[in-house]
């Protein structure tokens, strides 16, 4: 749970904070003012032109009270979306926003009410309204209460909204970036340097080795018939991933050989967990992309778990000769996790490897 001095509740208290939903500075002003001048007359029989007269004595504790609880209601808001922020908690944090608030609201509205009320209360009773301190407090918590939870309604409402269209917008997005990924997959793929490869490894192997051959074709469509496969997913089981990579990591060792060590080591209990679709092929497809395989600089990539992440990493041996590169496959990557729950991709290089960490997702 954040700290309240925080950067975070400092954030939250700004006007447009994404917890309120909307930039409600006017309402406040508005809010405030209308119950500041409507409180006295609905619930304690101040008016105008006649006595008691409705002035600033009865309007100054009205201002104070309604001031001190709509700001304290409105941190609470921001406090319990923060601490509470994922759809499955809502009945649970409407729970403590709500209980939080009736205390709050009971509390200040009472010792307030008792510093404040005085002059009011001496004002009435000279224009012959005898109020009790029992009438005068359930007169005054009743009106904080009701107007606390109008105004909370109304928060509760726009904030509803405001979360209905980011969740529709994140969708929408989200479709687009797995088409994008696809894309960016079968582009990878069906380029002229990637057929023109294949099928001369193919060549290759077929007067040499037939059965091989045949094998070749059926990992190749295996990858081909993924790819159209989750076109509408937004992830998959890291078993199917892997399935596909094994057969990615086939094309690419009969190509190359000797010259690339391809190692994937992935507990058992970890492969019903899920991974963006597509992700660790494009990953790997980078590392060859960008690094020379050679025999005298064999390439070795590296895919294993830990720590609630699956890791790509490969030896760092970047290509003389800049390969263009748009950072499509990269990005596409990140910004599907950061859709899918705000997951962090983490990319570090150093002297003598490149290594990406995807998270796992339960």
């Amino acid at each position: 749970m954040p700290a309240l001095g925080s950067n975070s509740y400092f954030y939250g208290m700004r006007w447009k904070s994404d917890k309120i939903g909307f930039d409600d500075r006017l309402v406040v002003i508005a809010g405030v003012g209308v119950f500041t001048f409507l409180i006295p007359i609905v619930f304690f029989g101040w008016r105008i032109g006649r006595p008691p007269y409705l002035g600033w004595a009865s309007l100054w504790p009205c201002l104070v009270i309604t001031s001190a609880i709509w700001a304290g209601c409105r941190f609470t808001m921001i406090w319990a979306r923060t601490r509470y922020p994922l759809f499955g908690q809502v009945k649970k944090r409407l729970w403590v926003e709500m209980s939080v608030i009736l205390l709050y609201v009971l509390l200040i509205n009472n010792v307030l009410g008792l510093i404040v009320f005085k002059d009011c209360d001496n004002q009435l009773r000279g224009a012959g309204y005898m109020l009790t301190p029992g009438d005068i407090a359930i007169d005054s918590n009743a009106a904080t209460i009701l107007c606390t939870m109008l105004v909370c309604a109304i928060y509760e409402s726009v904030y509803f909204v405001s979360e209905l269209r980011k969740s529709v917008e994140e969708k929408e997005l989200l479709k687009r970036e797995s088409l994008q990924a696809q894309l960016y997959a079968l582009k990878t793929q069906v380029n002229p340097h990637f057929l023109f490869n294949n099928l001369n490894t193919l060549s290759a192997v077929i007067p040499d080795n037939p059965g091989a051959a045949i094998d070749f074709v059926q990992q190749l469509s295996k990858v081909y018939r993924h790819i159209l496969e989750v076109r509408d997913e937004q992830s998959i089981a890291l078993k199917e991933e892997l399935e596909v990579l094994e057969a990615y990591a086939f094309l690419l060792k009969t190509r190359f050989g000797e010259n690339l060590n391809i190692s994937i080591r992935v507990a058992d209990e970890l492969l019903q967990q899920r991974v963006a679709p597509l992700s660790l092929q494009i990953l790997m497809e980078n590392a060859i992309k960008h690094n020379i395989v050679s025999s005298a600089k064999p390439l070795r990539i590296d895919i294993y778990a830990g720590n609630e992440h699956l890791v790509v990493s490969n030896t760092l041996q970047k290509k003389n000769q800049l390969v263009e590169s748009t950072g499509i496959g990269l990005d596409n990557i990140r910004n599907r996790y950061r859709l899918l729950g705000n997951k962090k991709v983490e990319v570090e290089e150093g002297p003598e490897s490149f290594t990406v960490r995807i998270p796992l997702i339960v």
